[in-house]
């Protein structure tokens, strides 16, 4: 199968390395590229791609308001968010919204080739220790009022789902979490697969985003 690939970013010279590196590819092919977050739902609705490889600054409709929009709809295609911080609460926002996970501007283009195919096969890009680096320094700003929500929506979930949101959050991978609860791997699999479903998010990241806003993590760890 060939990985569509859409590409938006106000760089031209970036948005060439980007093409060229990854029309080197056998199984990806960049199908459209924009400058900015204007045109995006136009090229998705026409080019039907599987990632979209968004930058978040950009002039006119930045990529932040256009991963909520595209993220928005059903059938939408995963987001990657293209960055030059690896902790920026702009990333965050854009996590929130249902990216995908993000890559800096300046990894090694092998590594971008494969976090367009990780994410195209529904794997969030971003390890277990990036992220719980990542959601360790959310502003705190608003931090009650998501306390309050986080903790009402994570209130759906039975203990043993509870218990495994929480090892998410903490960075854990599937094989760590069976190992921890006693679960066989496919069983962890599934409820991670559930606890998904009844909250409505998209992947591992947006589990372990809920989780922190709902203080259930243990900081000195």
């Amino acid at each position: 199968m060939t990985i569509r690939v859409v590409i938006v970013d106000d760089d031209p010279l970036l948005r060439a390395g980007l093409k060229l590196m990854l029309g080197g590819a056998p199984d990806i092919r960049v199908v459209a590229e924009a400058d900015d977050g204007a045109g995006v739902q136009a090229l998705i609705d026409r080019e039907s791609p599987d990632v979209v490889l968004m930058d978040i600054r950009m002039p006119g409709i930045d990529g932040l308001t256009a991963t909520e929009s595209v993220r928005s709809r059903p059938g939408a295609p995963e987001i990657v968010i293209l960055t030059t911080f690896d902790a920026d609460d702009h990333v965050l926002r854009a996590l929130r919204a249902g990216a995908a996970g993000f890559v800096l501007k300046d990894t090694p283009p092998a590594e971008i080739v494969e976090s367009v195919r990780r994410v195209a096969n529904g794997q969030p890009v971003l390890s277990p220790a990036v992220t719980k680096r990542l959601i360790s320094r959310v502003a705190s700003s608003g931090q009650d009022l998501r306390k309050n929500r986080a903790a009402t929506r994570l209130a759906e979930l039975n203990d043993r789902e509870r218990d495994i949101a929480v090892a998410v959050g903490e960075g854990k991978s599937n094989a760590e979490i069976s190992a921890t609860l006693y679960l066989s791997i496919p069983t962890v699999k599934t409820h991670v697969s559930r606890i998904l479903t009844k909250l409505d998010l998209n992947n591992r990241v947006q589990i372990a985003l809920l989780v922190h806003d709902a203080g259930l993590l243990d900081d000195s760890r």
